[in-house]
């Protein structure tokens, strides 16, 4: 089974927050992984102008269960209070959809109610705030707490989604997405340590 990833486009969306993973788990698939990566859009298809000016098409009305894997890009803050969005975010972690932020989209999961007494981590502007609002921040490029996985910094999106690959899909195709790229995943990895066993075994990854 191929695993299947969203990217939640929004306008104020962060380029590089969205973009970033978007090429990793695209080159995924020239890398001998099974990845189905898609653009979504809160309530309808339509296009989103994104923190810079750039203009997207989403073709894909989100569907917050359909997938394995959803990362929330940061950027401007208009999903931070946008409650129907959080409700579904709690949706989807409630049917078994692991929730990736991105940098400042950890804030729309923890206005979400979604971080609180839990290890995560953000930009470094946002971290004060993030720990105020209940999370255990963590000082970690990416951290991995099962179901949540978060990253701080907005180039962070690409070093998380190499991650991913690795944990979901097995070391050789996120390397060989290294390769291609000509990257190479920087920063720590912090992982709960009651997961660790689970999360490195990938004798047989998910999509492989």
């Amino acid at each position: 089974m191929p695993l299947r990833v969203q990217i939640l486009m929004y306008d104020g969306v962060e380029e590089q927050d969205a973009i970033g993973p978007r090429d990793v788990f695209g080159h995924a698939v020239q890398a001998g992984g099974q990845v189905e990566t898609t653009l979504v859009r809160p309530s309808a298809p339509g296009e989103v102008t994104c923190f810079f000016g750039t203009r997207i098409t989403v073709p894909t009305a989100w569907d917050p269960i359909d997938t394995e894997l959803l990362i929330v890009p940061g950027g401007g803050d208009g999903l931070v209070h946008d409650t129907d969005v959080h409700r579904e975010l709690a949706r989807a972690q409630e049917a078994g959809v692991v929730l990736a932020g991105v940098c400042t989209g950890v804030m729309v999961l923890s206005a979400a109610g979604l971080t609180k007494g839990r290890p995560c981590t953000t930009h470094g502007l946002a971290k004060s705030e993030l720990a105020a609002q209940g999370g255990e921040v963590v000082d970690a490029r990416v951290v991995d707490d099962g179901n949540l996985v978060t990253a701080g910094g907005v180039t962070s999106g690409i070093d998380l989604a190499l991650w991913m690959l690795y944990r979901e899909c097995g070391p050789s195709v996120a390397l060989g997405v290294e390769s291609i790229m000509e990257y190479e995943r920087r920063g720590t990895v912090w992982r709960n340590s009651g997961l660790s066993s689970q999360l490195s075994s990938h004798e047989e990854p998910a999509c492989r």
